[in-house]
């Protein structure tokens, strides 16, 4: 929890990703043989960008490129092959632009703009915008990448718990999707098969077992919320004390902290702020979430002994 009055210096956030070069290893680029995304057998969950706020006619003018040039492929036509264009290249095009900007700057037109291609040319490869989100989080399960058990289930979810921050951390944009639906795709399930396995050993039922795996994810996810709010928090800091000596701030601090040991109203406070830590200190960010990950473990293992 926050404590009143400034805090140390916290971390810039990373620069974006940048949109692939040509010839780059893509974030796309499979490293296990998994099945490609259109054998997957089953209906993909619904998933929409938000509002882009552009005009609905330009939504309309998609929706019919994109019959265009679905006629075309019922009628056995082929892609042009003039740009060379990929699906490869497409997904991690518009996973760039999501870092740097969001999801809801995401539409077929930008990003054949960043690829300097036609919006029907991406059709060929891409049925839809909801596709492409798809897609995109399909890629990011790839990053993930849930370990084999080893037999050592606190040291698999360890390791699988600091693949997923470190992944959302790079795509914070994903925060709304990742972890809320079903497997929507073979690298999607595959994680989950290995998360399941990781605790096979247990001797849980399904409901225990899911509940714990909830509990992970759900401790992941707010911490990088968390770590979202310091570095923000950390940015509107450094634009109000700019332009202020060091010798102001120190004083506006030493202002404020005896405000609150002369007040007598909140010795708790008071004690935490005598301690001078920071507890939003962007070198203590990797030490406190492995401690919180040490809690939630030991609790596991604590209802597991049960």
């Amino acid at each position: 929890m926050d404590t009143p009055g400034p805090s140390g210096d916290r971390a810039a956030r990373p620069p974006a990703a940048a949109r692939p070069r040509p010839g780059q290893r893509s974030a796309l680029t499979r490293t296990d043989p998994d099945p490609d995304p259109e054998s997957w057998p089953f209906g993909r969950p619904r998933y929409v960008f938000p509002p882009p706020g552009r005009p609905v006619r330009d939504e309309k003018h998609e929706q019919r490129i994109a019959d265009h040039v679905q006629r075309h492929k019922e009628r056995g036509a082929r892609p042009p092959r003039d740009r060379g264009l990929s699906r490869d290249e497409i997904v991690g095009t518009a996973i760039a632009v999501a870092d740097a900007e969001g999801p809801e700057a995401i539409s077929m037109r930008r990003i054949a703009r960043e690829l300097r291609a036609g919006p029907m040319s991406l059709y060929w490869y891409v049925g839809s915008k909801e596709e492409l989100l798809n897609l995109m989080l399909e890629t990011l399960e790839v990053e993930v990448e849930a370990p084999e058990p080893t037999g050592d289930w606190r040291a698999d979810l360890r390791v699988f718990a600091n693949q997923m921050r470190a992944m959302m951390n790079r795509h914070p944009w994903a925060l709304e999707f990742i972890g809320s639906r079903p497997p929507a795709g073979p690298n999607d399930a595959r994680n989950l098969e290995r998360l399941l396995g990781i605790l096979a050993g247990l001797d849980l039922d399904a409901r225990r077992t899911m509940d714990l795996l909830g509990a992970i994810a759900t401790y992941v996810v707010g911490a990088v919320i968390r770590e979202g709010q310091e570095i923000r928090g950390q940015r509107v800091q450094e634009e109000a004390e700019a332009g202020r000596t060091s010798e102001e701030l120190d004083a506006e601090r030493e202002r404020y902290r005896d405000w609150f040991l002369a007040s007598g109203q909140y010795p708790q406070i008071a004690r935490l702020m005598e301690s001078g830590i920071d507890p939003d200190d962007p070198a203590t960010r990797d030490e406190r979430f492995e401690f919180g990950l040490d809690v939630l473990l030991d609790g596991i293992a604590a209802q597991v002994s049960r």
